[in-house]
């Protein structure tokens, strides 16, 4: 009997100490998360990641602290996310090319991180075509305009680009390739402003997501030649595709959140889910998506991977067959 009740007193001990340890034990998130952005401030990368950390800050009543490290492709942001405890309170906001085009485009060793390795997916905003916008004086109305002009005098055109390997930076080296061109990409910290100098004319175009400077365009401060997608857009019929002159071009670009490898599962899966949330309410949709003419990604975890494996699949082939290669 003494035994039988020692055994009972032992087990209710356990149970106690089991139940207390569980109610200590912290929820994601018990303090401030930090969400780190491969772009200049501005860029739309920055003002998406922004409003999702504004309401995030709300939905988990700790504040989330966004931090811009553009430059030097993604690498700088890259690498001030790896250097940080893998426990979901530093994460990275990107361009999907970080993940998507940058490991197919550098020689082997050059990069320091292998971002399909070294991070994982864990949700997106959305995505956009990219754009050709040229500064006004540049004496061209399209982009056969455009080709006409760069094949006349080679190296002539100035492309704005975020760094080097990054979608803007892409999106120009595909021009060259399928429009047999030779362009001069000049890298700025960020894709915003490598559109101020675009807009300024201290160079003289951009290929990248168009949603910050529609309203430059409408002031007459930028031309837009050309959407980079497969179709013309709903929302802007008259303008044409670059297809429709380069067949085979297209380049768009998503945005999303990753985490570094060895985070917590569990934290992956609670930020995925809360930021669908955000992403897919009709407010933030009309003020920041529709607004920006950002299109949906596929939102569940596993379905997002599927959808950068895809897009991943598509880039290596396009670097590929354009043989550029970053040295």
């Amino acid at each position: 009997m003494k035994a039988l009740l020692s055994r009972v007193f032992l087990l209710a001990c356990l149970l106690a100490s089991t139940a207390a340890s569980t109610q200590a034990a912290p929820t994601y998130p018990d303090r401030n998360v930090t969400i780190v952005v491969t772009s200049a401030a501005g860029a739309l990368t920055d003002v998406l990641t922004r409003a999702v950390a504004q309401r995030l800050s709300e939905m988990w009543q700790h504040s989330v602290i966004v931090e811009n490290k553009g430059g030097a492709g993604y690498e700088i942001a890259a690498q001030a996310v790896l250097r940080a405890e893998r426990d979901g309170y530093t994460l990275l906001a990107s361009e999907t090319g970080f993940y998507t085009t940058q490991p197919y485009l550098y020689a082997k060793d050059k990069l320091s991180y292998d971002a399909q390795t070294d991070f994982v997916p864990v949700v997106g905003y959305g995505t956009i075509p990219a754009a050709l916008l040229v500064n006004p004086s540049l004496p061209v109305n399209s982009v056969s305009d455009l080709i006409a002009l760069a094949k006349k005098e080679p190296g002539i055109l100035t492309f704005g680009s975020a760094g080097v390997g990054t979608a803007l930076h892409i999106a120009a080296l595909e021009l060259e390739n399928l429009a047999g061109i030779k362009v001069t990409v000049v890298h700025y910290r960020g894709a915003a402003p490598a559109l101020t100098d675009v807009i300024a004319g201290h160079i003289n175009a951009v290929i990248m997501g168009p949603s910050v400077a529609l309203s430059t365009v409408k002031a007459g401060k930028l031309k837009m030649l050309a959407f980079a997608s497969e179709k013309r857009m709903p929302q802007f019929p008259d303008v044409p595709t670059i297809a429709e002159t380069v067949p085979g071009y297209e380049a768009s670009v998503s945005f999303g959140l990753f985490a570094a490898a060895g985070t917590p599962t569990d934290i992956i899966r609670k930020v995925n889910t809360d930021v669908q949330k955000i992403v897919s309410d009709p407010e933030f949709q009309k003020k920041y998506l529709e607004r920006f003419a950002v299109q949906p990604v596929p939102g569940p975890l596993d379905a997002f991977a599927e959808y950068l494996k895809k897009d991943s699949a598509k880039w290596r082939e396009v670097i590929k067959q354009a043989n550029v290669k970053i040295e």
